[in-house]
């Protein structure tokens, strides 16, 4: 079973940093490229970092030089440092799977204040 519990989310001042965990489980995580997903309210939820099992990462264009995204494939976990946040970048962040499992966590919710 698949389960993915999203942690680390807060508010944070323009400019400030936060540091996004998930613990996954369900025996795909080390074999598998896992993301880091955004949605804005009433938006659709967009991967905005990625990184495949072996580590090489990737970023949507508006992420690139502020996020970092890190994985540990003995503990399941997927990390996601985010440094500099607009406010842009607040919303629900999600991981999973790339692409994606139909079942999502619980998200954590980002929030930048000016």
């Amino acid at each position: 079973q698949v389960q993915l519990v999203e942690s680390g989310g807060g508010r944070v001042q323009a400019g400030g940093s936060l540091r996004l965990s998930c613990t996954a489980s369900g025996g795909f995580f080390s074999t598998s490229a896992m993301g880091w997903y955004h949605q804005r309210p009433g938006d659709l939820r967009l991967l905005v970092a990625g990184i495949t099992s072996t580590g090489r990462d990737n970023y949507a264009d508006s992420r690139k030089g502020r996020y970092t995204i890190s994985r540990d494939n003995d503990k399941n976990i997927l990390v996601l440092e985010m440094n500099d946040l607009r406010p842009a970048d607040a919303g629900m962040y999600f991981c999973n799977k790339v692409p994606p499992f139909d079942d999502w966590g619980q998200g954590t919710r980002v929030t930048v204040s000016l």
